[in-house]
C-alpha cells in the first residue's frame, strides 16, 4: 500500500512539474508575442542602401535608443508590399515609383527618409551590347510599377526604339535577377548594388546609372495608419535618429570597413565585399 502511494505522489508531482513547465512555454510564448507586436517592423532587402539599418541592428543601436525594432528581409519588392499591405510590416524601404503604385493599392504611405538607393543597367557580355539602340529586339529585366520599370521604358526613350521591340521581362528577385545575367539568360537588367558592381566584375557592361542621371529615387516610408499612433510616432523618431547616425558613421568610416555586413546582409561573394566603394 505504501509503494502505490509513493508512485502516485511520484505521479502526481512530475504531472505537476509538466504543468507548470507547460504553463511557463505559453508564457513565454505570451510575452514574446506581445513584444513582437510593439516591435517596429521595417521590410528590407539584400542592397546597399539597406546597409545603415543592418548596422545599427548589429551594433545594438536601436536597443540602446530605447526602440524594438526588427527588420525583415525580402529579396523581391513584390513581397515587402505584400507585407506591407497585410499589415505584416509597417514600414519599408522602397522607391518613389513604386511607392505611388503601393498608394494605388490602398495603402497610404509617408516618406520619412531618403536612402542611397541607385540602380545601373547592365547588358550581358556574351550579347555585345555597347549602346542603347542595340536593345532592339533584346530582353531587360526589371519589376512592374517600380523605378526600374521607369528606367527601362527611358533607355528605351534614349536609344530612340520602338516599345514593343524592347522586351521588359519581370524578373522581382533581384538574386534571380543577377543569375539570369551571369547564365547568359538575360540580355539586360537595372541592378542595384552591390548586385551591380558583381556583374561589373564579372565583366558585364553598364550602359547607364542613376547617379549620372541626377535620380535620387530611393526612400524609407511608413504606414500613414500607424503614425497616426503616438506610441508609433516616437518609435519612428527614435528609428530615424538611429538610421541617419548609422549613415553618417558609414560615410565617415568608408563602405570597405563595412565589407563584412555587406557581404553577409546583401548575400554577395567577399571579393564583391571587399571591391565596394
Amino acid at each position: 500500500m505504501k509503494k502505490v502511494f509513493l508512485l502516485t505522489l511520484a505521479a502526481l508531482l512530475l504531472y505537476a512539474c509538466k504543468d507548470d513547465s507547460a504553463e511557463r512555454a505559453a508564457q513565454v510564448r505570451r510575452a514574446q508575442q506581445i513584444a513582437d507586436s510593439l516591435a517596429l517592423k521595417v521590410a528590407v532587402t539584400p542592397t546597399l542602401d539597406c546597409l545603415p539599418l543592418y548596422l545599427a541592428m548589429e551594433q545594438n543601436w536601436f536597443e540602446e535608443e530605447g526602440v524594438s525594432v526588427q527588420l525583415h528581409p525580402y529579396t523581391a519588392q513584390m513581397d515587402q508590399d505584400t507585407a506591407l499591405l497585410r499589415h505584416h510590416v509597417e514600414g519599408m524601404t522602397t522607391d518613389r515609383i513604386r511607392t505611388k503604385w503601393v498608394k494605388e493599392q490602398g495603402m497610404d504611405v509617408e516618406e520619412v527618409a531618403t536612402t542611397t538607393l541607385k540602380w545601373q543597367l547592365v547588358t550581358n557580355k556574351t550579347a555585345r551590347i555597347k549602346q542603347l539602340l542595340q536593345l532592339d529586339d533584346k530582353m531587360i529585366a526589371m519589376t512592374r510599377h517600380s523605378a526600374t520599370d521607369m528606367l527601362a521604358q527611358k533607355a528605351i526613350d534614349s536609344g530612340g526604339l520602338q516599345a514593343d521591340r524592347v522586351f521588359r521581362i519581370q524578373v522581382n528577385d533581384v538574386h534571380v535577377r543577377l543569375g539570369m545575367l551571369e547564365n547568359g539568360i538575360m540580355d539586360a537588367m537595372l541592378l542595384p548594388e552591390p548586385q551591380a558592381t558583381q556583374a561589373r566584375m564579372e565583366g558585364h557592361l553598364v550602359l547607364f546609372d542613376t547617379d549620372s542621371m541626377g535620380l535620387q529615387l530611393g526612400i524609407i516610408v511608413f504606414s500613414k495608419e500607424i503614425m497616426a499612433d503616438t506610441m508609433r510616432q516616437h518609435q519612428i523618431e527614435q528609428f530615424l535618429k538611429v538610421y541617419h547616425a548609422a549613415c553618417d558613421t558609414i560615410a565617415s568610416n568608408g563602405l570597405k570597413h563595412y565589407r563584412d555586413l555587406i557581404v553577409k546582409y546583401c548575400q554577395v561573394r567577399q571579393e564583391v565585399g571587399d571591391s565596394i566603394k
